[in-house]
């Protein structure tokens, strides 16, 4: 009996170890077969982590390879609250909020969250790293990154835009051409120790690749004399905004686009959003009399006026339909010359009405209104050129003098590029080459022609009206000392509340120069300005600054030439 009872405990004993030992087998196999790579996986990802390493975003040069935008040293501070004492978390919220700029609440927040890794600040300047370094904080790192810095700080704000903390483009170029300059990422594996602090890069998995170049057509020091007598046109005249767009109008190519309000490029933050619109391109308005181009093209193209043919202006009033016509001042015989030297909207519309609005509208759409330009930088509008099914009958006593259409300051550029350039309408553009890391151009943009416009006999005969407007007529504030321009002047009044307004205007100018051989175009557009609210008193001053200033640069550029020639030219990296 008592043998029988041990017997049956051994029996019981060794089912139950053969169990377990085939439980553990089982357990065993599933773990060495099934999951292993997971493990394996486990046990690499608490020694290494994977690290993204940050390509060098693609730097902005103006046409004689300035820097515009490039990259900078920054450094980033991160913490591992998991690895800190109490002690230390005290420690980092006391000395720390001064030197990173942020409060004592957000830095305990982070410091006592349950994680291995927390972002403190980005991108901050070397010597604050260097003054947080020398603190020796116990979980408290450094991470080397970059960050986009601007030089000129407000240069060309309007065409650059921005990047942002991560390095992505927000605005301007560098959000349309952001893949382009960005690069792409690459990856580096990092060993760990027990404390899961970073060792050192035991192997680059892939590499980064940096981001292209972009070379602009804009030229600093031209975008310098355009953006100081705007902002000093727009502080006197106290406008909502103003614009002004100065380009070559033989190859289309812009030299320089700015806008007031502007803003500093390396504080977007603290900027907002009207300050950041791109007028020149974004805005919409009626012209008034810089449209009268349109008609002195046509007119003189078809043959239907001379310029020494007279037009009775009615002594200022004259009737269209149901609606009284009115000059600035009274008329009365004028030779065509002299209705636009002093834009006589009579003289204009009497003209219009014997050719017809048929071919009013056609050579407005010759002239690209109505629709986009195609400029490279975003956020382009087409403006409005109503159909001639849609025309009242009051519309050809409007539609020539600038009213019922809407237009941007770059197409205003463009049509008075096309007078200077012999009747061509050229595409604006401002990205010239794009660039690798090696110097060598991966792509380049020439000039294009949209269409011609008129025939080069009418663009001259056109030219020689508009030199009559500076040298006799309304521009005369435009006029400078040793060298002959053509422009237009332009006031109209603005659309409140669906009627026109009589205490809010826009002012206009466009121009070129010289007139012989025009190297620079411009369009100058201010809105509502205070006080004197006419285009002749409020852009052509700035036209006449502009225009000497960048005629004499590159005059001495020009000069320059020949010995730059003989010397290997490259973007400073």
């Amino acid at each position: 009996m008592y043998f029988r009872k041990r017997s049956l405990r051994f029996i019981l004993l060794f089912l139950f170890s053969i169990f377990f030992f085939g439980f553990f087998t089982v357990k065993l196999i599933l773990i060495q077969v099934f999951r292993s790579s997971y493990l394996s996986h486990l046990a690499q990802k608490q020694q290494t982590h994977v690290i993204t390493l940050t390509p060098r975003r693609g730097t902005i040069y103006d046409r004689r390879l300035r820097p515009l935008a490039l990259d900078v040293a920054a450094y980033s501070l991160y913490a591992a609250p998991r690895m800190m004492k109490p002690s230390d978390v005290q420690k980092a919220v006391t000395v720390l909020p001064g030197m990173i700029g942020v409060s004592r609440s957000f830095l305990h927040e982070r410091l006592t969250r349950d994680k291995g890794f927390v972002w403190l600040a980005r991108k901050l300047s070397p010597e604050a790293m260097e003054k947080v370094t020398k603190l020796k904080l116990r979980g408290i790192h450094f991470m080397k990154e970059s960050r986009r810095r601007y030089p000129g700080q407000t240069s060309a704000a309007h065409i650059l835009g921005f990047a942002g903390t991560d390095n992505n483009g927000l605005e301007g170029l560098e959000l349309k051409y952001n893949s382009t300059l960005a690069g792409r990422v690459g990856t580096a594996q990092m060993l760990r120790d027990a404390r899961q602090q970073d060792l050192l890069i035991e192997q680059v998995l892939v590499k980064p690749q940096d981001g292209f170049d972009l070379v602009l057509t804009i030229d600093d020091n031209v975008q310098y004399f355009a953006e100081q007598a705007l902002a000093k046109g727009f502080q006197r005249s106290r406008a909502i905004s103003a614009s002004i767009v100065v380009m070559n109008p033989q190859t289309g190519e812009i030299l320089a686009l700015a806008n007031q309000p502007t803003y500093d490029l390396n504080e977007f933050g603290k900027s907002h959003q009207e300050q950041r619109k791109n007028h020149a391109v974004c805005d919409m308005y009626e012209p008034g009399s810089v449209f009268k181009i349109v008609l002195a093209t046509a007119a003189l193209e078809k043959g239907v006026i001379q310029e020494t043919d007279k037009v009775f202006c009615e002594n200022g009033e004259y009737r269209v339909a149901n609606h009284i016509l009115h000059d600035h001042q009274r008329h009365g015989t004028l030779s065509f010359r002299e209705v636009m030297e002093q834009s006589s909207n009579i003289g204009v519309t009497k003209v219009a009405q014997k050719l017809g609005g048929a071919l009013v509208n056609e050579y407005a759409q010759r002239f690209g209104f109505g629709k986009k330009t195609g400029i490279d930088v975003p956020g382009e509008i087409s403006g409005f050129l109503k159909p001639l099914a849609q025309w009242s009958k009051t519309s050809i006593g409007a539609v020539p003098i600038g009213h019922e259409v809407g237009v941007t300051t770059i197409q205003l550029a463009c049509a008075i590029s096309a007078i200077a350039n012999g009747g061509i309408l050229m595409r604006p553009y401002v990205i010239k080459e794009i660039r690798d890391k090696e110097n060598e151009v991966i792509e380049s943009f020439s000039p294009r022609v949209v269409r011609q416009v008129m025939e080069p006999a009418t663009a001259a005969r056109v030219k020689s009206i508009l030199a009559g407007v500076i040298e006799r007529g309304t521009g005369k504030l435009a006029k400078m000392k040793n060298v002959a321009a053509a422009g237009k002047t332009g006031t109209a009044q603005k659309i409140v509340g669906g009627q026109y307004s009589h205490d809010q205007f826009y002012a206009t100018f466009i121009g070129f120069a010289p007139v012989d051989n025009p190297q620079i175009a411009m369009a100058i557009v201010f809105d509502n300005p205070r006080g004197t609210h006419f285009g002749g008193t409020v852009c052509a001053p700035i036209f006449k600054e502009v225009a000497e200033n960048v005629l004499k640069y590159l005059q001495a550029e020009e000069a320059a030439q020949p010995q730059e020639d003989h010397a290997t030219q490259g973007p400073a990296r």
